[in-house]
């Protein structure tokens, strides 16, 4: 099941240079503390901000550090880039994950119908996310291939996607 922490964030247009103080404040603290020698790398971190069905920006972050904590704090796993994309053609769902040096042995990977859950390791790296989806899928039609370091999963979901709404009489 998904984190809170793993959800995108949604916000108001006006809160986003807020969000990007954050960051940057963020990075500070890591620079202060890697003078201090105090905090020991590997650090990977990234965003990818897109726009919801309502117009408001969506952000996700990854990596193994967040502007969230107080303090420089690395996670031993690296949160990777993921994406989500629901398409009506052809009524399938498709999971996108970043894993760069991942062994496809040391792959896990377990779906429910709203979530994926996803840790790999290789090449002393370990990557852990937790994906939500936007659509409920029939987990029992997953299938994932691992090429060059991206693993894709494919989805049928539980009802047929439709890009039409419905009609609704006016009464």
């Amino acid at each position: 099941m998904p984190h809170e922490e793993d959800e995108p964030r949604r916000r108001k247009e006006n809160d986003i240079w807020d969000y990007f103080k954050e960051i940057d404040e963020m990075f500070d603290r890591i620079f202060e503390s890697l003078e201090k020698g105090e905090f020991e790398g590997p650090f990977f971190y990234g965003l990818s901000w897109s726009i919801d069905e309502n117009g408001k920006p969506v952000i996700r972050e990854f990596g193994n550090v967040s502007p969230s904590f107080k303090g420089v704090r690395r996670s031993e796993a690296i949160k990777p880039f993921y994406d989500v994309m629901v398409d009506p053609s052809t009524n399938r769902v498709t999971v996108i994950v970043e894993l760069p040096g991942a062994d496809k042995e040391k792959i896990d990977v377990e779906a429910t119908e709203n979530s994926v859950h996803v840790s790999a390791e290789g090449m002393n790296r370990k990557y852990q996310v937790d994906i939500p989806l936007e659509v409920e899928v029939n987990p029992d039609t997953a299938k994932a291939t691992f090429v060059n370091g991206i693993l894709q999963l494919t989805f049928e979901p539980k009802t047929p996607i439709s890009e039409k709404g419905k009609k609704i009489r006016v009464e």
